[in-house]
């Protein structure tokens, strides 16, 4: 760690979402040092992911002595299932998991999904609260494919990568085209000018 640069706090418990970002991180060249902070977060139940990333970003980011971020996610099987688990993703994969999704389609092939990020940034210089966010569309695998990632990766096909599910992936493979990979180029972009 370079003790000329400044903190940057990643404030999660999931240690697979902090080596993604890490991953990303290292490939870049900026003056801050990315942390993993495992805070216990308030989070409520909100219509969008941007407001639960809010809403936990602010609950615990006044006890950090840099700026920090958090990174909230969400699956959405826009067809047939209208969007679920969309915010509710955390509790549906804890409850149903992807065997449970799998159960409620019929139609893989007409199924369409994405997964939507959102980056949400208190930037202490600025004494500001910024957002940063990413989607990538694609569809339902019929079955659980690949051992890489976690979560719904094993039943989501990108469109940039058809024949493959996210966990069939490479970490730098996914990165290149996922929501956490297109949120986080845009939070960089605002780290290099700042």
């Amino acid at each position: 760690m370079d003790d000329t640069k400044d903190m940057l706090y990643f404030i999660t418990g999931n240690n697979f979402k902090f080596n993604e970002i890490q991953q990303l991180f290292e490939q870049e060249t900026i003056k801050y040092n990315l942390i993993q902070k495992d805070l216990k977060t308030i989070e409520i139940q909100a219509d969008t992911i941007k407001s639960v990333a809010e809403f936990k970003l602010n609950s615990v980011k006044d006890k950090l002595i840099g700026s920090s971020f958090i990174e909230d996610s969400g699956f959405f099987v826009d067809n047939p299932l209208n969007g679920f688990p969309g915010v509710y993703s955390s509790y549906v994969m804890k409850t149903i998991g992807n065997k449970g999704i799998l159960n409620l389609i019929d139609n893989y092939e007409d199924s369409k999904a994405h997964f939507s990020t959102v980056i949400a940034l208190y930037f202490k210089p600025l004494n500001k609260l910024l957002f940063f966010e990413g989607t990538v569309e694609g569809k339902i695998s019929s079955l659980q494919k690949g051992n890489q990632g976690f979560g719904f990766d094993p039943i989501f096909i990108p469109d940039e990568i058809p024949q493959k599910t996210f966990a069939e992936l490479t970490t730098s493979q996914k990165n290149s085209i996922s929501h956490r990979g297109k949120a986080w180029m845009k939070l960089m972009d605002f780290l290099k000018e700042n």
